[in-house]
């Protein structure tokens, strides 16, 4: 059947027009957002930021408060230097998992700011470029395999065929990203490349709808987007009742990609705050608790300036 997005306004709601700044995609998306806002079982009411990008972390904890947890274990990949991910806000409420990540410098990063929590165990990391050929291997080799309760897939590129491929685990819950420039009825995916890397373009990953019927032939139901139109979640069959809306597809639940949007969380996090020790402060984050000399009066001034212009620069 195909989509019509004309069917948005047929109701006794008007959209509201707007005839300046910027609209993404088109104002029917917005309206359909709208009116989706109204079921209590949308889980865009329920979205907040901690540590994740945009409001992933409050839909997380949403879908789990709904299905429940098992071991409360996660797999991430695409994850930078950690901080801004999301599994982070996770690590802090007593989750464990395996990180995998394709910049070297990054997990050098992420062993120094996440250290206390590595040192403890409950979290892995291993650099790795990851492809559908050896997506599986990556989880035995970190001992991960069987039931998990989230698998968060984030590589801007070829998501679709490395989800496809992923055979010895089993999510609960499976956050993909998905192309948003695409209108919800149109079925679209990224050649599969195994050099990928993303430009920048909108040359990356799928469409919502491509995912919504991927999801179906692994036994996923599509249970909603986020309200920047960039990640897409699915729990399994078996869990999902009829405890998210339906129809589960992707005309019902599409969020276009809204740039113009943007979720933040004063002070920037530096570190993971999981299981820091007493009385050592950020020696918590050096090896053997040994701080490097400190730097001159100078160069903590040229630093701090330098964080300071960059966060604003990201932020706004």
């Amino acid at each position: 059947m195909n989509f019509n997005p004309n069917n948005i306004t047929q109701h006794n709601t008007t959209p509201l027009l707007r005839l300046e700044g910027s609209i993404c995609g088109g104002l029917c998306w917005d309206e359909l957002t709208r009116r989706r806002w109204e079921d209590p079982k949308c889980l865009e009411r329920y979205g907040y930021k901690v540590y994740s990008q945009n409001d992933e972390d409050g839909i997380i904890q949403e879908i789990f408060r709904r299905i429940g947890t098992t071991d409360k274990r996660f797999i991430e990949f695409g994850v930078q230097n950690g901080l801004e991910s999301n599994c982070h806000y996770l690590l802090l409420k007593g989750w464990s998992g395996l990180w995998l990540e394709g910049s070297q410098k990054d997990v050098q990063e992420i062993h120094d700011r996440f250290r206390p929590i590595i040192a403890g165990g409950r979290l892995k990391v291993k650099n790795a470029f990851i492809t559908r050929d050896n997506i599986n291997e990556l989880f035995t080799s970190e001992n991960f395999t069987g039931e998990i309760d989230l698998l968060s897939i984030d590589i801007d590129g070829n998501d679709y065929y490395v989800w496809q491929a992923v055979n010895v685990v089993k999510p609960r819950v499976v956050i993909i990203e998905y192309n948003g420039k695409f209108p919800p009825d149109f079925e679209w995916k990224q050649a599969y490349n195994s050099r990928h890397v993303w430009d920048g373009s909108d040359w990356h990953g799928a469409s919502l709808k491509a995912y919504e019927l991927l999801g179906r032939e692994l036994g996923y139901q599509l249970v909603g987007t986020n309200l920047l139109g960039v990640n897409a979640f699915f729990v399994r069959n078996d869990l999902a009742g009829d405890k998210f809306i339906t129809p589960a597809t992707a005309e019902t639940l599409y969020n276009p990609l809204r740039l113009n949007m943007r979720f933040v969380n004063w002070h920037p996090a530096r570190y993971c705050l999981a299981e820091q020790k007493e009385e050592l402060g950020v020696r918590n984050y050096y090896e053997n608790g040994k701080v490097p000399p400190a730097r001159s009066k100078l160069k903590n001034f040229i630093m701090r300036t330098i964080y300071k212009v960059g966060y604003a620069w990201r932020n706004g």
